[in-house]
């Protein structure tokens, strides 16, 4: 990944460790369920009528939608309403980036090389340690559903890195078009008519703060920057840099709420970083702006070389072309 990538990367786990105490803050009496239908309500009106569609069939448009963002979110929601601390959400779903690379490896045959095996290893041990030093009080029901919410993400990843999408916004907005219905149709089974409707009724500022910045900071935003990189550099290479979401979910519980890290919590975010760049650093004599992995075949029928850039997207090539100006500079 060139420099610019890496920073883009950077800027999307920031936003999305943010994202966990906006959710945390935003729910409060809404049901978990109703309330990401309205996140993704928030997400494509208006922009559907904005955004075109990307060039691809409506299975892929499903496909992502269904697994990045109804099933990771959906087990996310639910598993932070039975008491899964926004920090250790943050750490657990962060599980991902396993998944993604494996799933990977045999889907799309992308070899990650010993380093970034290496590297992603030492962010697991650095995902446990944060785990262990935050004691035992983390509920067992609420881990194995971000667990599943994690597996979901890494299917998603996959999908929409062998799509080639051409535009990341394009695919955020248009593949959430499946969420709201089927989330809100179980809400209405899981939570009952009356709670949906009290749920509806519960929705204060707070709320809708927490709404706009997961709508239009971490989906919009944040997956039209993700999905960019991924439909041009190799999975292993971009989705390392998500380890360091719960790390900034952690620091910005601490500044913004007082929730001082615990020795456990410092010792395994400073592993979480220094997994991330051993996972991101580039090959001997390769260059830091060719494709962590090499090239690869063919994937999706597409012709198109790993590592070769694809269009850019929207939000994506706006940000690109915003990083390229300031290291000009």
């Amino acid at each position: 990944m060139s420099r610019r990538d890496n920073a883009l990367a950077a800027l999307v786990a920031t936003l999305w460790g943010l994202n966990f105490l906006a959710i945390d803050l935003g729910m409060g009496e809404v049901p978990p369920l109703v309330f990401l239908a309205l996140r993704f309500v928030a997400v494509v009106l208006p922009a559907v009528f904005l955004v075109p569609r990307p060039a691809v069939s409506w299975r892929v448009l499903g496909a992502v939608g269904l697994f990045m963002s109804v099933g990771q979110f959906g087990f996310l929601y639910v598993a932070m309403d039975v008491g899964l601390p926004p920090g250790i959400a943050a750490l657990v779903l962060q599980a991902q980036v396993v998944f993604t690379i494996v799933i990977a490896a045999g889907v799309l045959r992308e070899r990650p090389t010993v380093a970034q095996g290496v590297g992603v290893g030492l962010g697991v041990l650095g995902l446990a340690v944060v785990a262990q030093g935050r004691g035992g009080d983390v509920p067992l029901l609420g881990m194995g559903l971000c667990l599943m919410g994690a597996l979901s993400w890494g299917i998603g990843n996959v999908v929409s890195r062998a799509a080639k999408v051409p535009g990341g916004l394009s695919l955020t907005v248009w593949s959430g078009l499946v969420v709201p219905v089927p989330v809100l149709a179980l809400a209405l089974v899981v939570d009952g008519p009356s709670a949906v409707v009290e749920g509806l009724a519960a929705v204060d500022g707070a709320a809708v703060l927490a709404t706009l910045y997961t709508a239009g900071v971490a989906s919009l935003l944040g997956y039209g920057i993700f999905n960019t990189l991924l439909a041009r550099n190799p999975s292993a290479a971009v989705v390392p840099w998500v380890l360091l979401a719960p790390v900034v979910a952690m620091t910005a519980a601490w500044l913004l709420l007082g929730d001082l890290p615990t020795v456990g919590e410092a010792g395994g975010g400073l592993l979480l970083v220094l997994g991330v760049l051993l996972a991101l650093r580039a090959p001997r004599g390769r260059s830091a702006s060719a494709p962590a992995l090499g090239v690869g075949r063919a994937v999706a029928g597409q012709g198109r070389e790993r590592g070769a850039d694809a269009p850019r997207g929207e939000v994506g090539a706006e940000l690109v072309d915003l990083v390229e100006g300031a290291e000009a500079r």
